[in-house]
């Protein structure tokens, strides 16, 4: 057993990406292999708090956690990853490092600051414009526009908030019940809902004004504006490489049901940059991780193929999406609810202390 586990000490995982996925692997096996996470921000963000840390910036000091406080025994290189080969992996510092397994989970391409300081002054700016704004306009009826939506409704009553969404639904991700419901609580909310229209931006920035036209030819006064429209995949830098052809059509990553990328018997790819079937949430790129770990954590020690744990993805969709702090609406298998039952769910905490707990911190207390 001593000889299997140096063995596997000795074996070289390059991670690429310090999302959810890819951060709760390299904590998982920085004990049992020589694991470097490369990612270009110096903290891992957890994602769904991030709106929360808008109308209430101490929340990201939970949310937003330097890689070294849970990687103790990890090498951690800020740096983007610009080509891979079959052996290496090229930063855009010019570092090659060489991999006995890969592991790519660079999700979606959020635009963010370098470091953990930088990141906590954003939140404090953003907070500062809905703040000092008398009506604001959010761009984007997905999950992302609700929760800000519903984040700034219950905070700030006395805003003037009008959500704006292409689509004839909000969330269409989830069923038309659970998005009837939604509509129904921002409305009560005094949030000015608007469907199947888009903004147009250039309204507004070509004469200096605060005023922008929409598709169906009204007008909006906004002081702050929010687009959380689609955010693009983190994976076009793999266009280039010599897995170019492993992409489907979405830019998606293409993987076995071991969480290996097609043709790739060393390589995996966990998270959203995956071309599963099904929708891109969190807590499932969190199980992503937990697969790929143990399937690396079997073959480091020479164990066979057969006995690889595989991924199923969700036969229905579950999805709870916050409303404020106390109130959610939520689509489970058997039922679809909204309120407060919901909201002790989720929106209290939003799982902030739950993430911190997988990654061996204190839930509660930041240390600095």
């Amino acid at each position: 057993m001593d000889t299997e586990l140096m063995n596997m000490e000795n074996r070289r995982v390059v991670v690429i990406g310090g999302g959810v996925a890819g951060s709760l692997l390299a904590k998982s096996l920085q004990f049992l292999a020589d694991v470097t996470l490369v990612d270009p921000k110096e903290y891992l963000e957890i994602p769904w708090a991030s709106l929360r840390a808008m109308v209430e910036p101490s929340f990201g000091e939970r949310s937003v956690i330097n890689h070294r406080d849970y990687l103790s025994n990890c090498r951690v290189i800020t740096s983007r990853a610009i080509n891979i080969t079959d052996k290496e992996v090229l930063t855009a510092e010019g570092r090659t490092l060489v991999y006995d397994y890969l592991v790519i989970a660079t999700g979606h391409l959020y635009s963010v600051p370098k470091t953990r300081t930088e990141r906590l002054s954003q939140f404090e700016a953003e907070n500062e414009a809905i703040r000092s704004a008398r009506s604001i306009l959010i761009i984007g009826g997905g999950p992302t526009g609700v929760e800000l939506t519903g984040e700034i409704a219950v905070d700030f009553p006395e805003k003037e908030v009008t959500l704006v969404h292409y689509g004839s639904r909000l969330m269409q991700f989830i069923g038309q019940k659970a998005s009837n419901k939604t509509l129904g609580w921002l409305k009560s909310k005094r949030v000015e809902v608007k469907l199947e229209q888009s903004v147009n931006l250039d309204s507004a920035a070509s004469d200096g004004s605060k005023t922008y036209q929409t598709s169906g030819g009204e007008t909006i006064k906004a002081d702050c504006l929010f687009l959380c429209t689609g955010i693009p995949l983190g994976s076009a830098w793999l266009k280039e490489t010599f897995l170019k052809d492993k992409l489907d059509i979405h830019g998606r990553l293409m993987v076995d049901k071991n969480l290996r990328v097609k043709d790739h018997s060393n390589i995996f790819a966990i998270g959203d940059i995956t071309d599963i079937p099904e929708i891109k949430q969190g807590y499932l790129a969190q199980k992503h991780a937990e697969v790929a770990a143990a399937n690396l954590k079997l073959l480091m020690a020479g164990g066979k193929e057969i006995k690889m744990a595989t991924y199923e993805p969700p036969r229905s969709i579950k999805a709870i999406v916050s409303l404020g702090r106390r109130e959610a609406v939520a689509q489970l298998p058997f039922t679809t609810t909204i309120g407060h039952v919901p909201g002790l769910i989720k929106s209290r905490d939003l799982f902030v202390g739950k993430t911190r707990k997988r990654l061996g911190l204190d839930p509660h207390i930041v240390h600095d």
